[in-house]
């Protein structure tokens, strides 16, 4: 089953699996955001849109999902535009946005590692990005975890994503913090920051 297929049936019964169990940690990461700074702000994976009630007035927000179903649901905002697309092909130009929320996202995604890049290319420098998701560390065996995975990443999520090894992919991207929050630290509440790419010698010289 494709995961378009599976969030399309999830989506009547997706805000109670997931809406108490995130909301706290939703409200922690939502709140590094500014208030009222006219900031563009991508919501990628805005899923049904648990982030919403969280996310500060006075800003200019474009939530994306994959699955039109999950959009419906999605309560409205003068300042919110919902967009259908996929968050390993983001249909914005580079450096479009000074924010990007990525909660519950780069762990579903098939392709972790290319999400984060997508998420840097449309990162203005200086740009921040908030990441809420289960991620294994750097050599953790976790099988378990790891044995389920073969099932879960074709119905919900994937469960075998190191953030470190998706983070290599995306080299304009540097840790800012990192702070477990959920399942004794499996969760794990990340920021990200845009810097600017090096200026190669050649195009200093005069």
């Amino acid at each position: 089953m494709s995961l378009h297929r599976s969030y399309r049936l999830l989506a009547p019964v997706y805000d109670l699996a997931v809406r108490r169990a995130s909301r706290a940690a939703r409200a922690a990461s939502l709140a590094r955001l500014p208030a009222h700074a006219g900031a563009r702000v991508l919501v990628a994976g805005i899923g049904t849109g648990l982030d919403v009630p969280h996310l500060p007035p006075g800003n200019d927000y474009v939530g994306i999902d994959l699955t039109a179903a999950m959009l419906a649901r999605v309560p409205r905002g003068e300042r919110l535009a919902l967009v259908r697309g996929d968050a390993l092909r983001l249909p914005f130009a580079d450096r479009a946005f000074d924010f990007v929320v990525l909660h519950l996202i780069v762990a579903v995604v098939p392709e972790p590692a290319r999400c984060l890049a997508e998420t840097a290319r449309v990162l203005r420098p200086g740009g921040r990005a908030f990441v809420l998701d289960k991620f294994l560390r750097p050599g953790e065996r976790a099988p378990l975890r790891r044995a389920l995975n073969a099932l879960s990443r074709h119905v919900a999520t994937r469960l075998d994503v190191v953030f470190e090894d998706a983070l290599a992919a995306a080299p304009l991207l540097a840790v800012e913090s990192d702070l477990p929050v959920l399942a004794g630290g499996w969760f794990r509440s990340i920021a990200l920051v845009r810097r600017a790419p090096a200026t190669s010698s050649s195009s200093t010289r005069r």
